[in-house]
């Protein structure tokens, strides 16, 4: 029986990523900075621990708690949605501290085990964001395209190892609480200078169309860790499939 790591499994993508796991018989590693284990089902495969990916602390404790595991998912990570003139720089390190240095700081405590035995796999969680630009995102952006980087230079380095790294990239997602998130890290309203695009585009974020669900993320996960010849780069959810330019 193969063991699964998710950060951020308090809700969204983590949360279901982590019910996907455990209803295929996987011991599940559900991870989260308040640890709440009533957010998932009850069962013998599954541990909630606390983590806080931003802490260094705090990785060591719960990599060492978790003990041996198959794949790492790191999904763990906010946004915020502000034209970048008036986006506050701590809310820029913020994402960047959690988003980027946090996803490869918690993946670099997590190789040592998976080169030594030869094989496991890392995925990490990014955004269809990443394939054009989207105003009000140029902090988040960054941060997610720099584990777009990351991961492709990573998965480079440890093939020889038998180890995979893998990108999951989701859409627009409203059944999340992602875009609530995104409004409450922004910490501004927007100067009135940009009031009409910051209305247009949350306007458009709330709107009609394709989406991503929780659920394709997870079956993408599903996917990077169970299928050896998938590839580097998987969008998930209809929006991200046009946008990556293969619906």
């Amino acid at each position: 029986m193969k063991t699964i790591l998710v950060t951020g499994c308090s809700s969204g993508f983590g949360l279901e990523t982590a019910r996907y796991f455990l209803d295929r018989d996987w011991r599940v590693i559900a991870t989260m900075r308040r640890p709440d284990a009533d957010v998932l089902p009850r069962s013998d495969r599954l541990r909630v621990l606390a983590l806080d990916v931003d802490d260094a602390a705090s990785i060591r404790a719960a990599v060492a708690a978790a003990g041996p595991i198959d794949v790492l998912v790191n999904n763990a990570g906010f946004g915020a949605a502000a034209p970048f003139e008036t986006l506050p720089m701590e809310a820029v390190r913020g994402m960047f501290e959690t988003n980027t240095f946090g996803t490869m700081a918690l993946t670099q405590a997590v190789l040592p085990q998976l080169r030594a035995r030869g094989e496991g796999v890392v995925v990490n969680v990014t955004s269809s964001v990443t394939y054009r630009p989207v105003p009000l995102t140029a902090g988040y952006r960054a941060s997610k395209a720099a584990v777009n980087a990351f991961t492709e230079v990573l998965a480079e380095e440890v093939a020889p190892f038998g180890v995979r790294a893998h990108l999951v990239l989701p859409g627009r997602a409203p059944e999340t609480r992602f875009a609530d998130s995104a409004r409450n890290h922004s910490q501004v309203a927007g100067s009135d200078a940009y009031a009409e695009m910051v209305r247009g585009v949350f306007a458009q974020f709330a709107g009609p169309g394709p989406v991503t669900r929780a659920r394709d993320v997870a079956e993408a996960v599903w996917r990077a860790a169970t299928d050896p010849g998938c590839p580097l780069h998987l969008p998930a959810g209809e929006d991200a499939l046009a946008w990556a330019g293969l619906a």
